[in-house]
C-alpha cells in the first residue's frame, strides 16, 4: 500500500546530518589543542575505523559496522556520531533499548543536534511508544518549524494519542505541500472529526475523494472514514470495492473484519482477520483483534494464544494484556490476571475498562481497599468524559496500522 513517507529512508538521511556536525564537534577545548587532537595517531586510527563503519552501513554488513563503530568510541569516548550510527544499527534490527540507550548518549554530546532528537522519536514511535515520541518531535519542530517529517509523525502520535484538537493544529499547516497523500487527509479528517472541525473534515474527505480517483488504495481509506463513523454497510462496500480491484490489497482484509466484528458478524470477521494474517504474519494488530474476538464468543483458548501471538509480535499491547487478564479472571486464575493486568495498566493507566478489570481482579483476590480505591478511579474517568465521550470510549479512532506503517 502507498505510505506517504518512508520513515526509514529519511531515518538514514537524519543520521548523515547528525555525522557531519557531531563529528566535527566531538572535540573541545581551544581550537589549537582540537588541531593538535585531530593530528594524533589515535585520531587518525578513530577516523580510520569511522570510515569502515560508514562503508559497512552503506554496504549493509551491520555487525561490521556495529564493531568498527565501538573501536571509534574505545579510541574516542566522546564521538557523538559514532554513538548515532551505533543508534541507527539497533534501529534497523529493531533494538529499539538499545538504540535509545546509544541516542541518548550522542545527544549528551550534541544537545544542539536536532537530528538526533528526531531519531530518539522515530524510535518511540516505531515500538508504538506515542506519548513518549511527542515531546523529541516537538522540540525538533521549535528548532525547525518547516520540517514536513516532524511535524506529519507529530500529528501522528498526538492522533493515536486521542489528544485530536492538537494534532489538527499540528497537522492543518501541511495541507499545502501533503494534501495529494491519501494518507494524510484521511488522518488530517479523522483528527478534524474527533475534534468537532466538521468543516476541516469534510474538506479533507472532499480531496480524498479528488486526489484517489478510484485506486483500491482510495476505497480502502473511504471504508475505514465510514468504519469511524459507524457508517458500517457503506464501509463494507468500500472495502469489497478495494478487494475486488486487488484482492492482496494490504490492511484490507484487517479493515473489512473490523467492520463485520462490529456488526457482530464474527465468522466473517474471524475469516477477514485470517486473510490479512496470510498476508501479513508479523501484524500484532490482527491478533490482537482475534483475541477481543474470541473472547467476546467466550472461546477462551483461542483467545489467550491470539493474546500471546500478540504479544510476542508486540509485547506493548495494551489490548492483548487486557484481554489475557479478561480470560484468567473468568478461569479464576487471579494471580495470572492480576500480573497481566499490571501489564495493560502501565500502558494504558487512564483507560477506564482497564482500571474498572483491575479493581475486579484485586476484589476476586480479596483485596478489598485496594479494588475500592480502583473502582473509583474508573469512576472519576468516566466522569470525566462528557456524554459523547462516555457513548464512545475506547473507540474513537479505529486502530489504523497502516498509519504506523514506516517502512
Amino acid at each position: 500500500m502507498y505510505s506517504p513517507m518512508k520513515t526509514g529512508t529519511f531515518l538514514l538521511c537524519c543520521a548523515g546530518l547528525v555525522l557531519s556536525a557531531a563529528n566535527a564537534s566531538a572535540r573541545h577545548g581551544s581550537p589549537q589543542k582540537a588541531e593538535k587532537a585531530e593530528n594524533s595517531d589515535t585520531a587518525v586510527e578513530a577516523r580510520s575505523w569511522f570510515q569502515k563503519g560508514q562503508a559497512a552501513m552503506r554496504a549493509g554488513d551491520l555487525q561490521s559496522a556495529e564493531a568498527a563503530f565501538r573501536r571509534v568510541l574505545a579510541l574516542d569516548p566522546k564521538a557523538a556520531a559514532a554513538f548515532v550510527n551505533l543508534g541507527v544499527i539497533a534501529m534497523r534490527q529493531k533494538r529499539w533499548d538499545e538504540a535509545l540507550k546509544n541516542l541518548g548518549a550522542a545527544q549528551k554530546l550534541a544537545p544542539q543536534m536536532s537530528g538526533i532528537r528526531l531519531n530518539i522519536g522515530l524510535v518511540e514511535y516505531r515500538r508504538e511508544n506515542y506519548g513518549a515520541a511527542i515531546k523529541p518531535f516537538q522540540s525538533v519542530l521549535r528548532d525547525d518549524p518547516s520540517s514536513v517529517q516532524a511535524r506529519y509523525l507529530l500529528g501522528l502520535c498526538l492522533t493515536f494519542t486521542e489528544k485530536y484538537t492538537e494534532a489538527t493544529q499540528t497537522l492543518e499547516p501541511l495541507w499545502s505541500v501533503m494534501s495529494g497523500d491519501v494518507l494524510y487527509l484521511y488522518v488530517l479528517g479523522i483528527a478534524a472529526n474527533l475534534s468537532g472541525n466538521q468543516a476541516l473534515d469534510q474538506k479533507a474527505m472532499a480531496q480524498l475523494v479528488e486526489v484517489g480517483g478510484n485506486s483500491p488504495e482510495l476505497h480502502l481509506i473511504l471504508g475505514k472514514a465510514h468504519m469511524q463513523r459507524q457508517e458500517y454497510e457503506e464501509a463494507i462496500a468500500e472495502l469489497q470495492k478495494a478487494l475486488a480491484a486487488k484482492p492482496d490489497l494490504l490492511y484490507a482484509h484487517f479493515n473489512l473484519g473490523m467492520t463485520y466484528a462490529k456488526q457482530g458478524e464474527f465468522d466473517k470477521s474471524e475469516a477477514e482477520f485470517r486473510k490479512d494474517i496470510a498476508l501479513e504474519p508479523d501484524l500484532a494488530d490482527n491478533y490482537e483483534q482475534l483475541a477481543g474476538l474470541y473472547s467476546r464468543m467466550q472461546k477462551d483458548e483461542e483467545a489467550e494464544a491470539a493474546c500471546r501471538k500478540a504479544l510476542e509480535l508486540n509485547p506493548r499491547s495494551a489490548t492483548a494484556w487486557y484481554v489475557l487478564a479478561m480470560v484468567k479472571d473468568r478461569e479464576k486464575k487471579y494471580a495470572e490476571a492480576l500480573k497481566a493486568i499490571d501489564a495493560a495498566t502501565k500502558l494504558a493507566p487512564a483507560n477506564h475498562n482497564v482500571v474498572a478489570l483491575r479493581a475486579q481482579i484485586l476484589l476476586h483476590l480479596g483485596k478489598t481497599a485496594e479494588a475500592k480505591v480502583e473502582f473509583e478511579k474508573a469512576k472519576a474517568l468516566v466522569a470525566g468524559s462528557d456524554q459523547k465521550d462516555r457513548e464512545t470510549l475506547d473507540e474513537k479512532m479505529v486502530p489504523s496500522p497502516e498509519l504506523k506503517r514506516t517502512e
